[in-house]
Order: C-alpha cells, then structure tokens, then sequence
C-alpha cells in the first residue's frame, strides 16, 4: 500500500485579529491620526461621488467607500521612500501614501487643516476631475494617479496591471542596498491574473521586498470570489510560492496595521515578499453613486451587514471606549473633513451660467491646454556630451571583420563596464555562455548581480523592467528570447511601459531598452518567427531601432540608450547574427545621429525604402535588376523617430517608392509607411507604392515551406521591374 505523508507549507499563512487589549496598545496620537484619515479619505470620496453625480467627472468614479481601513492600515507604517502602486480603485491608497509623505508620523485635524493637506487633496480632486493642477495634470484622472516624489507609483485601469512593476520598485530598493520596500495593492479580481500570478513567482524567487495587498471586497464587478476560484481564501496563493501570508478583517484598521507591521519586518530584513488579504466591501457598486443591490447581484441585507462593521465606526467605537476622544471630537473629525472638502471643491467649480439653476461647472480656467495633448510622449532628442559619428567617419583601419552576435555581446558588456546602473534581464541569458545565441556572451561573469536569469515569464520580467525604469535609479535591458512573445508580454508592453510617461502628466523618465530577437530562417515555426515592427509602431511611447550591421547596432543602441525613452532593439537571429560584417575594433562608445537614415546606394529611378537584414537583399536586387535604385536603410522605425527628410529628398528625386520587409503581411511595417508616404508625397509619386513583403501566413517548419512565406532576393528584383 502506498505511503503518504501529509505535506506542509514552506511559508507561514495566518489569519490575524485583534482583541481590546490590542487597541489598547496603541497610543492616542497613532489612533487618532488613522481615524483622521479614515475621516478625511471618505469625506473626499463623497465629495468625488457629489461630483460625479452633476456629471462634473468624466469617465468612471470608482468609489472606495467601506475599504478605507485597509489604506489606511496598510500605509500608516511605511515611510516616505517606500513605493505603493494600485488598481483602478485606489484613490484611498494614493491618499494615505501621500498623507504620510507630506505629515510624516500622523496628523490631526481637530486644530485645522495644515496648508500641505489641503494641497493633497486638492490636486487628487483636480486630477480626478482631469483639470491642469492636478498630479497628473489631468490626464490620469481617477485611474491613473501618481505622485513619484512621494512613493504613488501610479494607480491602473488595466486590472493586475500594476503589479509586475512594483517589483521593479522592489528590485531597485533592495539593488540600492536600502531596506524600503513596494506595496501593490490590487482586488480579488486581480489574484486569477497571470501576470499577478508571476510576478508573485519573480519576487519569491528573487527575494523582492513587495508586498502582494489583496482587497478582496468579494466582488470582481458582480462576479463573486467564490464563483471565480475554488479556493476562495486568495491569500492561500502565497504558500503556493513560499510567501508568508496573513488574512486579515479589512474592517479592522488596526487589524491591517499590525500584519503590515509584521510583514515590514519580514520584508525589510531581507526575508522577501509577503501577501496581505484584507476581507472588505464596497458600500457602493463597481462604479458611480448606487449601491450594488440597485443592480441585483447584492442584497441589501448583506451590505448592510458590512455597514454595521464600518472602518470608521470600529474606529469611533474604539477611540470612545478608551476615552480618547469624546463625542464632540470624534463628530468634529467629520465635520471638518466634509467642511475641508466642500472648500476644495469650490476652487475647482463655480455656478454654471448657461445651466439650470443651481448647476455647476468646472471653472474655465482650470482644464488643460488642448494643445498639451502630446506634449510628453517621450523624452528630447538629446544625445548629450556623446560623440556622434556615421559610418562614413571610419578610417580603414579602425574597422574589423566579425560576427554581429560577437559584437550585440561586446557592445553591451562594454556599456555594463561603464555604466553600474545598467541590468539586463531575460530567459538563460546568464547562462549557456551569453543565452541562447550568444549575445549576453560574458556578462553573467563579469556582471553578475547585474545579468539576471529569469524565469519564463515574459509579464513578470518585462514589467519589473518598467519598474525599474519608471523608479529611475538603473537602466534595464529586457530580453524577448523571440519577437512573438510580445503577446504574451503585451500588456505590459503597450498598455504599462508605452503609456507611463505620458499617461502620468510627461514629466517621469522611462529609460529601457528591449532586446528583441526576430527568428526568420531558423526553423522555429509560426509561433517564434514574427517580426514585430509593425506591432511596435502602432504603439505611441516605444522608440525602435533596426540596425542592420554591426557598426549599426553600436552606434544605435548607444544612442538610444542615452535617451529616457523606452527603446525596441529588433535584431535578426539567423540573417544578421551568424554574419560576418565590418565592425569597430575599438571604439564602442560612439552614437549614431537620432532619428536619421542612411542611404546605402544613390540612385535616381527608384526609391527602395528598408530595414534590417532586408537592407542587404535590396542591395543585391538593385544591381541584380539592372534599375539605378536608391537604397535607404531606416535604422529608426518609429513614429516619431524616422526620417521623413531622407525619405521625401529620395522620393522627389525618384518618384517611386518599394517598401521591403521580411515579415508576414498581416503584422506589416510597410503598411503603415506607405500610407504615411502617400499622405506626405502624394504630389511627388508618379506610380503607386509597390511592397515586397512576407506571406498572409506565419512561416511554417518546413524548410520549403518558411522559404515560402518569407520574402527574397527574387522577390525584390521582379518588384523593381515591374516599377
């Protein structure tokens, strides 16, 4: 008969509460400096409903009213280099994060309310309603709020978005060699998400100091936890992963204070990551002023249940009992609080002269400039004291033949020697001698608290990448082990790392770079041989570069990396990293010009427009032809980035435009060129924008097959001739 044994956790899961003689053990000054904030954080969210309800704010208003004893629990402990970031319901997180940065240690407002906060909850007011002065300069609005000075990372729309970056911030906590920390906070929604799922995985095995908040309010919506997951108890994902977890009754602040106090002390001395579950509800429906009976999936008994055990109630109830505060008091905390919110309101709104009476409206003066839309994106254009050379400027003798994945390797290894704040993370590249190809050849050894190994989980790395490039304090590089795994990454990607800068006001850095490997032509199939620069050029924030040789890639990555913009490193596996080509022998460190292409061949009858290892195949077609074609090779491919005045000088000569590309029709970077071209040129072309590209399908295994689908030599010729 078989054996069993019954098998434990490898990390602690408690369930905490708390008796009197644990509120008795606080002092005065901490409770009543909690209850003020529970008292002022739900006269603001009152005050959001208010003003939701004269349609006054645009785009939801996502109501934490009945979870402030969470926030504020959870934030009273940590101190003003400590990071939070959050969900879509996060305005009572962001305040207590932000109360505690500008009033360190607590505050009270039975003598008035300082100047600092009512700063704080003027400008979060401002920017939920999307005005000028708000933390965002109104373009976060009640989703997007972030304050970096203080540690606000940035609340999120997408949900379990947020995640992955705080262990960024916890990476560059620990990496620094201080002992702050990062707190995520996120609902029960969130938990069955993959990303959250990894990164939780990420920060176990690398010791982050994050800690995973649940606020589990029981309802993704209206879908229960219970109907989402069979293990309904979400704080159990924890021991999953060898993470000490507390439950916890996210009605009780000091509850939630005390596990947060035990979880510091875990996460500060080096111990890792924890998870904190707080049980909580929402008085109101996923969004706006109702209540979530008025929608059926609630009954009105059970929420009142939870409002009998009310954050602030518990609160009153405990300051009373000890004697701490009297009746008055605890009725002048309220009072004050709606008193304090009413003035805040009445900067921001004034009686509206065209409406009803008795209508509002968000003072005049106060939205935005319209032409502040764009402004922000990405960072200037400024290489800085770099030394700046094209091709061209290279003597003979300062030049050497070898491989381009010799010199992907080399050129980094020498921005590593220096430049300590440069990381490079991905799939084995700390191992198999520089990854899977090579290209991290050597910096494992001579870097290695710097080169880490990671595991497969493109979500979690690419965002602790975004993390750490928002925090600021270290360069990452994140590599894609193949171009198709941008989907698995995709949020991240597109809706975190492309989006923070602007989405956040534009004022914040997010300098990284992503290395992307582009697998045509090495038998890897449909799901590894995408190129993605089509993908990535629909996205507004992402820079892209595409160089083509080897003296290309260093003097592109190096000035893209002396930018603070995001940046995609495209690189061609089995057509440019196996080549031998011209490379520098020495000098590593120079830039190549932003923004400009190069012309590799003049000629007058045709303009032929690439990038990549496709560069080569159109110099080959171009002679092969016998048509005096001008070859330009882009090396920058983004929106804002590509040469607009090489392109329009080449086509006024010519008059005809052929894109070329490699990759699959479908996810096309000439597409969108040529339209841009047409719309740009239009007047100059004399014959319409012809494209040589890839296949409708993925390439296949097959080696006839991949041929197939993959654009060719043969391809371009007959293209020219028919022009």
């Amino acid at each position: 008969m078989a054996k069993k044994t019954a098998l434990e956790a490898s990390a602690p899961w408690v369930e905490l509460t708390t008796t009197d003689e644990d509120w008795d053990a606080i002092d005065k000054e901490t409770l009543v400096a909690m209850a003020t904030q529970l008292h002022l954080i739900r006269a603001f969210e009152e005050e959001v409903l208010d003003l939701a309800g004269q349609k006054l704010i645009n785009g939801p208003a996502h109501s934490s009213i009945g979870q402030e004893g969470g926030a504020v629990g959870s934030g009273f402990p940590l101190v003003g280099g400590d990071f939070v970031n959050g969900s879509h319901r996060g305005h009572h997180q962001f305040l207590a994060k932000a109360f505690g940065y500008v009033a360190p240690g607590g505050f009270d407002i039975l003598g008035g309310v300082s100047d600092e906060i009512r700063t704080v909850l003027r400008r979060s007011l401002a920017e939920i309603a999307g005005l000028a002065q708000g933390y965002c300069r109104g373009r976060g609005g009640s989703m997007h709020l972030q304050w970096k000075e203080a540690g606000a990372m940035g609340t999120n729309a997408i949900v379990g978005g947020a995640v992955p970056f705080a262990s960024g911030f916890g990476w560059s906590a620990k990496h620094a060699g201080t002992d702050n920390v990062s707190v995520t906070y996120f609902g029960d929604g969130a938990v069955n998400i993959g990303s959250v799922l990894e990164t939780m995985n990420l920060a176990a095995a690398w010791k982050l100091p994050v800690c995973f908040f649940i606020e589990n309010n029981h309802y993704a919506v209206s879908t229960t936890d219970t109907e989402a997951t069979g293990e309904s108890r979400l704080s159990g994902r924890g021991p999953g992963f060898g993470i000490p977890s507390w439950k916890v009754d996210g009605m009780d602040t000091v509850a939630v204070y005390l596990a947060m106090q035990e979880a510091l002390e875990v996460m500060r001395s080096g111990g890792g990551p924890t998870v904190i579950e707080v049980d909580t509800y929402r008085h109101f429906h996923q969004n706006g002023p109702f209540p979530g009976s008025a929608f059926g999936y609630r009954t009105k008994d059970e929420e009142q249940s939870w409002k009998d055990r009310d954050p602030i109630a518990q609160m009153d109830a405990q300051l009373k009992r000890r004697g701490l505060l009297t009746d008055e008091e605890i009725a002048g905390l309220r009072k004050t609080s709606k008193k304090v919110m009413a003035e805040v309101a009445a900067e921001l709104v004034e009686p509206d002269p065209e409406g009803k009476p008795g209508t509002n409206r968000i003072r005049p003066e106060l939205w935005p400039d319209p032409g502040f839309i764009d402004v922000g994106i990405r960072g200037p254009e400024d290489l800085g004291d770099a030394k700046v050379r094209e091709i061209a400027d290279f003597a003979p003798d300062e030049l050497e033949e070898r491989k381009f994945v010799e010199v992907v390797a080399e050129t980094m290894h020498r921005r590593m020697s220096e430049d300590d704040s440069i990381m490079v993370l991905g799939e084995d590249v700390h191992k198999l001698n520089g990854g899977s190809r090579g290209a991290t050849k050597s910096l494992a050894v001579d870097f290695p608290d710097r080169t880490l190994g990671t595991p497969i989980s493109e979500a979690a790395f690419t965002g602790l990448g975004g993390g750490v490039a928002l925090d600021g304090r270290y360069y990452p590089v994140v590599e894609l082990m193949y171009a198709d795994f941008i989907w698995v990454a995709a949020d991240q990607i597109f809706n975190q790392i492309a989006k923070a800068r602007h989405m956040f006001g534009g004022d914040h850095d997010m300098a990284m770079a992503m290395r992307i490997k582009i697998g045509t032509k090495t038998g890897y199939g449909s799901q590894h041989s995408m190129d993605p620069a089509g993908i990535l050029a629909t996205s507004v924030g992402w820079r892209i570069i595409a160089p083509s040789s080897p003296l290309e890639y260093v003097g592109l990555l190096n000035a893209a990396m002396r930018l603070k913009d995001p940046v995609a490193v495209l690189e061609h596996d089995s057509d440019l990293y196996k080549e031998t080509m011209t490379a520098p022998k020495e000098d590593f460190d120079f830039c190549l010009p932003v923004g400009q292409a190069a012309i590799r061949r003049a000629g007058s009858d045709v303009t032929v427009i690439s990038y990549l290892s496709m560069v080569h195949r159109a110099l080959e077609a171009v002679e092969e032809a016998g048509v005096d074609g001008e070859v330009i090779d882009l090396r920058w491919l983004d929106m804002a980035s590509i040469d607009w005045d090489t392109i329009g000088e080449s086509i006024r000569k010519t008059n005809k435009v052929l894109i070329v590309e490699q990759g699959s029709l479908g996810t096309s970077y000439g597409g969108w060129l040529a339209d841009e071209i047409q719309r740009r040129f239009f007047d100059w072309l004399d014959a319409p924008i012809e494209r040589v590209h890839g296949g409708e399908a993925s390439p296949s295994i097959s080696r006839v097959l991949e041929a197939a689908a993959l654009a060719k030599t043969d391809d371009i010729v007959a293209a020219l001739r028919s022009l």
